[in-house]
Order: C-alpha cells, then sequence, then structure tokens
C-alpha cells in the first residue's frame, strides 16, 4: 500500500501538538500516518500523561498551542475522568492516555501498518 500525500497543515497539526505534549512532559509520544487506513482521519497523536491529572494538562495544553494558531477542536472527550483525552481536530485526532489505559487499548499494535511519522520541531498549523 503506497503512502497518500498528508497536506502540509495536517503534518503542522500534528507536529504542534506533539511539541506541545513534549513542552509538557508527555511520553512516548508516537505520530501515526492512518491516512491509508481509515477515511475518518490521516493522522493520530498518541502520548502518555504520568497521572490524571498530566494527562489533562497535556491535554490542555495541546489545546491551547494548537488555538494560538487558529485550529480549535471539532470535539473533546475524556477530560472528567483523565484516563484517556480525545481531542478530534478533523484530519488529526490526539489521544492522550495514563499508562493502564494506553497499554490497555495498545493503539500503536491495533494500528501497527500505519507508518510512524517523525514529528518536526516548532512547526505551527496553517503556516
Amino acid at each position: 500500500m503506497s503512502p497518500i500525500s498528508l497536506h502540509p497543515d495536517t503534518i503542522a497539526t500534528a507536529s504542534a501538538a506533539a511539541a506541545a505534549i513534549d513542552d509538557k512532559k508527555g511520553l512516548d509520544v508516537v505520530l501515526l500516518d492512518v491516512s491509508g487506513l481509515l477515511v475518518i482521519t490521516d493522522v493520530f497523536v498518541i502520548a502518555s500523561g504520568t497521572s490524571r491529572r498530566h494527562v489533562t494538562t497535556l491535554a490542555e495544553e495541546t489545546e491551547a498551542a494548537l488555538k494560538k494558531s487558529g485550529v480549535r477542536p471539532i470535539r473533546r472527550e475524556g477530560l472528567t475522568d483523565g484516563t484517556w483525552v480525545l481531542l478530534d481536530y478533523g484530519d488529526v485526532v490526539v489521544h492522550v492516555f495514563d499508562a493502564d489505559t494506553r497499554a490497555y487499548y495498545d493503539l500503536e499494535r491495533l494500528w501497527g501498518d500505519a507508518p510512524r511519522l517523525e514529528a518536526p520541531q516548532a512547526a505551527s498549523p496553517g503556516a
């Protein structure tokens, strides 16, 4: 299967999300190009926090960083529980987990056919 070329704004959004998570000490940040496997989104950004509060903080900081570039989520889920927060930006979906929840759902294995992307530093969406 040949990879679908991702739009530069998609790559920038995913990279900015990954950078925001990294800035707040998020763990094991992975970007998966699911564009060839799914029609509903192009990239999963997957990361872990060390506690429920850390998971929530990572999600809030990601949302704040992307909002500065004019990118807002279509939907967000899990902020009150803090074990798995999902931020849906349409072409990019950010998943922030606590360690146990990430291990249980194991999205990297579930989407094991998806190529991993490198996250360029300091990319801003829409630029």
